[in-house]
């Protein structure tokens, strides 16, 4: 058999042999040149390579891997299959990936380009894919400044020589169509910096899937074929006026929440039945998660991100996760994923300068690097980053029929000196310390997705007093849904955390807040944030003895469910765990077997029930017209009282902030007749003293402005509500 000789002239083969050549097409595959038809391969593993279709023998260049033939350009198929034998002995047949055009569309490279394909998710990355009649695999990645980059997984060695892709020219788009692999296969992409030709590992940015930690790869999965069984729940949400209903949010994470008996993750299914059976009978109305985004280290909670389209593999496969949220949805329960656009971790597997150059982030650490998070900026200014983003944030609306996000660190984003020293930022255009890019993204995010998802809610974690977070973006708004009240949790909570005696000093770190209770939507929140770190749990932040403890956290969550705003409270605090949040083991769950945590589940379930069967609790949360003041100045002894209000009903509220009761208490009402006591936080259900009222008659005794009062019982630490 004559052996071919490769030219020692021959760069484009050079190139090939040595993975650096970037358009690998004008080499291998089909070539017509002079009416002659040449088919090359480079194949590292085989021995052997011959033609499926004729047996035709392409033979090896001397002293190489490049197999070459010449055909018959009239007896070809429209594509053809090379049959070939491995180095072991093992035989393969399969369509040659070169004799394929290119299967991104101009439209979709062009609509990426201006950062509008709100479904990008579908090209970029891992996909099963049909050309032609013939079923593969198509991936695509953007990587402008690579020298090269190839497909790599457990099809090809993990052999960078293997599968190069083809450049799709100013797009920074590359792809390759291999034919024969199917769902379930582990890829990754190596890119060839083409500066310092240094070679890197690098897993899909749209993956879908990935291995378990600390494995990285991308896997394939098959197209959404999960059959949804919520559609009343989708339909209703379209038209749902959630300002005006009720909104009480339980914040779960899911690896902490409960594990198995050898302490190992539960699969989404088997969460979903244990969790949903736990959230309708305590009443709330929505869940949180934390961010279940695919992420290396368990410590970060999901906030340090690698994965913005694929559920991480802790807890089972995406359609696990599809299972978890029908499964809440068919019992009225919906489901907000904490979703992190602020930034991303340094892993080198990752986004971070992911083909060689600063590509999702800024080159200049001064606006790419958040120095005390170690972690990296998004380039919100990079039409394609941003794509990436907003397509994230509309594939979890879509694809998983998610009800909201809840954005994390937005403060993060809109300082361009968001905790830096001075000098260590870079002003704007304007000289000012706005983050121009990151508001244009945050605003387009949020008209994006109400607009593709009307009935979804987008909640940011903002918090300065950045104006209108969740005002219109034609109003000049940032166009949020809602906005976490992060000052009121901070007074409130330094207000608890005082000894009664001492309150009276602090008395307005319970008023301040109504002053801008409604100039934003707001979600009252107790959040993770608040029992990890050194902070204590709730129940520890109380002061006094194990009853007062207990009396004050009751009081406490009394004050939110009757205070403006929707409501989110963390895991573990609706029974006052004691011990700070250890994300690495289950929720203490052995101390519901006390009094004292058996009362102040109970009180949380009774709250919530009573929240959502009372319009006045929270059909004006965001409104004025809601909330009056009855009493904000009895300081000395450390009392509010107010009136809840809707349409169709008033409640009054008072709340008793020392251990003393205090008999005949008069307030003014406005009208007369018979009050009925509808809660006491003090109640022995909840394991107090059960000191407070039954049925108050009020009395025509002008007081407080109000034409008549009533003489009430507050137990001590102790809030009630009367219903006339």
């Amino acid at each position: 058999m004559k052996k071919l000789i490769l030219n020692e002239m021959d760069a484009a083969f050079r190139l090939i042999v040595e993975a650096r050549h970037h358009d690998p097409f004008s080499v291998l595959g089909r070539h017509t040149r002079k009416n002659q038809t040449t088919i090359k391969a480079y194949m590292p593993y085989a021995e052997t390579v011959k033609l499926h279709y004729n047996d035709a023998e392409l033979i090896r260049i001397n002293g190489t891997d490049f197999f070459e033939a010449v055909v018959d350009d009239q007896k070809l198929p429209q594509h053809y299959q090379l049959a070939w034998i491995d180095k072991f002995g093992n035989p393969h047949v399969s369509y040659d990936p070169y004799d394929f055009p290119v299967q991104t569309p101009e439209f979709d490279r062009h609509l990426f380009g201006e950062g509008k394909h709100w479904h990008i998710y579908q090209k970029l990355g891992g996909h099963l894919h049909s050309a032609d009649g013939i079923n593969g695999v198509l991936f695509a990645v953007w990587a402008p400044n690579a020298g090269r980059v190839s497909v790599v997984g457990d099809f090809n060695h993990w052999d960078g020589r293997c599968h190069p892709m083809r450049s799709l020219g100013g797009s920074g788009i590359w792809e390759l169509f291999i034919p024969g692999l199917t769902e379930g296969c582990l890829y990754k992409f190596e890119i060839l910096n083409r500066l310092t030709q240094e070679v890197l590992l690098k897993t899909d940015p749209y993956g879908q899937q990935f291995e378990f930690r600390p494995s990285t790869a991308a896997i394939v999965v098959a197209e959404d074929s999960y059959e949804w069984f919520d559609q009343q729940w989708m339909s209703q949400r379209t038209g749902h006026n959630w300002l005006h209903e009720p909104m009480s949010i339980y914040e779960i994470h899911l690896g902490s929440w409960q594990r198995d008996k050898l302490g190992n993750f539960i699969n989404y299914r088997e969460l979903a039945d244990q969790l949903l059976d736990y959230v309708m009978r305590m009443g709330f109305t929505h869940i949180e998660l934390l961010p279940i985004t695919e992420h290396p280290l368990d410590a970060s909670w999901g906030y340090q991100t690698t994965g913005y389209f694929a559920p991480t593999s802790r807890y089972g496969s995406p359609d696990d996760f599809r299972y978890f949220v029908d499964i809440f949805h068919q019992n009225g329960i919906g489901v907000i994923l904490d979703w992190v656009p602020a930034h991303f971790p340094k892993d080198n597997f990752a986004l971070a300068r992911f083909d060689g150059s600063a590509l999702y982030e800024h080159e200049d650490p001064r606006k790419g690097e958040h120095r005390d998070w170690g972690t990296l900026i998004y380039n919100y200014g990079r039409n394609e980053v941003k794509n990436f983003l907003l397509a994230s944030a509309i594939y979890w609306l879509e694809e998983f029929h998610i009800d909201g996000l809840r954005v994390d660190a937005v403060a993060s984003m809109l300082y361009l000196d968001y905790s830096r020293e001075h000098g260590d930022w870079i002003p704007n255009k304007y000289g000012g310390n706005e983050n121009l890019e990151a508001i244009d993204f945050l605003r387009e995010l949020n008209a994006v997705t109400h607009d593709q998802h009307p009935g979804t809610v987008i909640m940011a974690e903002e918090s300065t007093s950045w104006p209108q977070v969740t005002r219109p973006t034609w109003t000049g708004g940032l166009g949020f849904s809602m906005k976490w009240n992060m000052g009121w949790m901070h007074d409130v909570l330094s207000y608890m955390s005082q000894e009664p005696i001492h309150r009276k000093y602090h008395h307005d770190k319970l008023t301040f807040g109504m002053l801008y209770a409604f100039t934003e939507n707001f979600a009252l929140p107790f959040s993770h944030d608040e029992v990890v770190h050194g902070k204590g749990s709730l129940l520890n932040k109380m002061p006094g003895d194990e009853w007062q403890r207990f009396a004050n956290l009751r009081l406490l969550y009394t004050f939110m469910f009757t205070y403006p705003g929707k409501k989110l409270l963390f895991m573990g605090c609706e029974f006052g765990q004691g011990t700070e949040w250890n994300f690495n083991k289950a929720l203490d769950w052995y101390v519901l077997n006390y009094p004292h945590h058996r009362g102040a589940q109970t009180l949380i379930k009774d709250l919530n029930h009573l929240y959502k069967s009372h319009a006045a609790l929270h059909h004006f949360d965001f409104d004025h017209h809601g909330f009056e003041w009855i009493d904000c100045h009895d300081v000395q002894q450390s009392i509010i009282s107010y009136r809840r209000k809707s349409s169709q009903e008033e409640l009054v509220i008072i709340l008793n902030f020392t251990p003393v009761p205090r008999e005949m208490y008069r307030i003014g009402v406005p009208n007369a007749g018979t009050y009925t006591e509808i809660f006491n936080s003090d109640s022995h259900y909840y394991y107090g003293t059960n000191i407070g009222n039954g049925a108050v008659l009020s009395e025509p005794v002008p007081y407080m402005n109000q034409a008549n009062s009533v003489c009430v019982t507050l137990p001590p630490l102790g809030g009630i509500i009367l219903k006339l």
